[in-house]
């Protein structure tokens, strides 16, 4: 009896686990054939790499084709408006807050999103879920580049106002993931989420 219950509470953390961390897959972007990460976290299924996809207003860091294939492209945010594939959208400001209630809060977020490589001063991250966020930087108003290694910056389609928008942060040296209000022209990553 006692060991049919311990099978049974076995079974129960492992659909637990399951139904939080789901499993990771693939898709391919039909508009230029690149093949993405996904990975289910909770109820939501999220691209598990960078977005790639060329649209006016996008960028690679530093202007190097090399920078996109690793990090993705930089895009400003009215770029961000077309830039998912069909059956896939920029999260928003929501979305997002229940992707860190999904991994246990914001104050532990940015630990379990940031890869376990790549980010400075021993900055890098557990990669708990598979979201593995790399360090890419940002494309900044005067159109110079900074902070590669230090900071992973995700647009969200939600509208501070009419010249700012949230976007998602995670930092190398802290923890904690932070939704923040930044200046549309700026060029962050993209992530979609799925339908």
């Amino acid at each position: 009896m006692v060991r049919s219950f311990n099978k049974l509470v076995v079974v129960g953390m492992a659909a637990l686990l399951f139904s939080v961390m789901g499993h990771a897959g693939t898709f391919e972007d039909p508009r230029d054939g690149k093949t993405y990460k996904t990975v289910k976290i909770g109820n939501q299924t999220w691209m598990a790499e960078n977005l790639k996809v060329r649209t006016e207003g996008s960028w690679c860091y530093e202007d190097k084709e090399s920078n996109c294939q690793n990090y993705g492209r930089l895009y400003e945010w009215k770029a961000t408006k077309n830039a998912c594939p069909a059956g896939w959208h920029l999260p928003s400001k929501g979305e997002f807050e229940i992707l860190f209630k999904a991994v246990g809060g914001k104050e532990i977020a940015g630990k379990k999103f940031k890869s376990r490589t790549g980010w400075k001063k021993d900055g890098n991250g557990e990669d708990a879920f598979g979201f593995s966020a790399l360090p890419a930087g940002n494309r900044n108003l005067n159109g110079d580049y900074s902070l590669e290694g230090s900071i992973a910056v995700f647009w969200s389609s939600t509208e501070g106002n009419s010249y700012n928008a949230y976007s998602m942060r995670l930092v190398y040296g802290h923890g904690q993931a932070n939704l923040l209000i930044n200046s549309k022209d700026l060029g962050y990553s993209v992530r979609c989420v799925k339908d």
